[in-house]
């Protein structure tokens, strides 16, 4: 990739093991981009990192529950990611739901791709749009539509 990338990694408790796997699989590829993870999500990549001698930029945010989905969203509305992966636990409730519909919610409005699963991340991270210079990301288009 020819820019760095901002990437926002998150991941529910029940998916943790999955988001580490994955950005280990990765490290390579994310190592060259900053990272900003959710607080234990963060802690769980930076160490399994480090035990692969891998070197990356990680800044972790607040645990999800204590405000960190918000902190993640926050950057997304100030236009300071550029893709965020957010492994969701779909099977139990979570206690701060509206921090995660919020997150996801700004990421449509913001236009940010936003992965939910392992494959979907797959795809978005290895697109060759990152390398094109001149594809330029349209802004979403909100006009009511008249059934007339």
């Amino acid at each position: 990739m020819k820019r760095q990338l901002k990437i926002a990694l998150v991941a529910h408790d029940n998916r943790k093991a999955e988001i580490v796997d994955w950005a280990v699989y990765n490290a390579t590829m994310l190592a060259q981009h900053k990272l900003f993870c959710t607080g234990t999500t963060g802690s769980l990549i930076k160490k399994a990192f480090e035990e692969k001698g891998v070197k990356a930029d990680i800044t972790c945010m607040h645990s999800g529950p204590l405000g960190g989905d918000a902190e993640i969203a926050a950057l997304v509305v100030r236009h300071q990611i550029d893709l965020a992966v957010f492994l969701i636990d779909d099977l139990n409730p979570q206690p701060h739901e509206a921090d995660i519909q919020m997150l996801l919610r700004q990421c449509r409005v913001h236009n940010v791709p936003i992965a939910c699963n392992r494959y979907s991340a797959d795809l978005m991270i290895t697109s060759a749009l990152w390398d094109d210079e001149t594809y330029v990301p349209r802004e979403p288009l909100y006009v009511k539509f008249n059934r007339d």
